[in-house]
């Protein structure tokens, strides 16, 4: 990695919205860098300036509350939300997600902001997020903006931040708390790998939804559909959110099977009342 950048560390958000209103298009932001650096080593890209975000301390922060529900700060890295007594309690299905990311080394340097930003279509964090109804706050100079997960990815590695933006938290709704949920992961071997497929599925009193990601050219959602939902209901709403396709890893038919099986698998445990809360 032969590449020249100058560096900034930017303590507050408003110092932070200064760089990158002045820098729009040739800052990019360092959180855990686990996706950065590698695109950075294969000259994939070549920013101009560096922007390390891990200094500012809101952006480090997970906090609950019976108001919003769970807010998770751009730089938590999947182990503090692991660990988080209150993740644990009332979102578990993320605490299960995170754990699904990579090694134990990775997932004490990769962060939550840093997975969605990559925007990649087998994100892990995608599918858990969207089944839990979450939102992101981008905030800029111009102020701050939320968007709902399920209109933030836009394509492949392409989101609705703008370059003046950045990713500052993402909240998670008090009515998805205590949901009932599951989550299936396929990889080609056993250990840390990206998922061929991945489908979580996230319940409460009101509403069912499933997310699915490596399905689509993004992470998606089914239509938020009832509780009582019958499965072939469920299968319907999942097969009309995808849009799988052949690659090196696996099939397009392969892709459908097997979001059918684990559909079928976590409804079933949600149907016995054998589902995690």
């Amino acid at each position: 990695m032969l590449q020249e950048f100058s560096y900034q560390a930017p303590t507050t958000l408003k110092d932070l919205y200064s760089l990158l209103k002045k820098r729009a298009g040739k800052a990019v932001i360092l959180a855990g860098g686990t996706d950065l650096m590698v695109e950075m080593h294969n000259n994939w890209i070549a920013p101009e300036m560096l922007v390390d975000i891990k200094k500012i301390r809101e952006l480090g922060e997970i906090k609950f509350s019976r108001k919003e529900g769970l807010s998770i700060g751009a730089t938590v890295v999947c182990t503090e939300l692991i660990k988080d007594k209150n993740v644990q309690k009332y979102y578990p299905l993320l605490a299960d997600a995170a754990h699904r990311i990579g090694s134990h080394q990775l997932r004490n340097r990769a962060t939550i902001g840093g997975n969605l930003c990559t925007a990649s279509p087998c994100a892990d964090m995608g599918c858990s997020l969207l089944a839990l109804g979450a939102s992101v706050e981008l905030g800029s100079a111009d102020g701050v903006r939320i968007v709902a997960l399920k209109d933030y990815f836009t394509g492949p590695k392409k989101t609705q931040i703008q370059k003046h933006e950045v990713l500052q938290r993402i909240i998670v709704p008090i009515d998805m708390a205590n949901a009932e949920w599951g989550m299936r992961k396929l990889k080609r071997i056993k250990g840390h790998d990206l998922a061929l497929i991945s489908v979580a599925m996230a319940r409460t009193a009101g509403v069912m939804r499933v997310g699915i990601g490596s399905c689509a050219p993004t992470p998606v959602v089914t239509v938020d559909l009832p509780a009582s939902a019958s499965l072939d209901k469920v299968k319907e709403a999942t097969f009309k959110a995808v849009s799988p396709i052949d690659d090196v890893r696996a099939s397009k038919e392969y892709r459908l099977f097997m979001t059918g099986e684990y559909v079928e698998s976590v409804y079933a445990e949600l149907t016995r009342g054998r589902s995690r809360k």
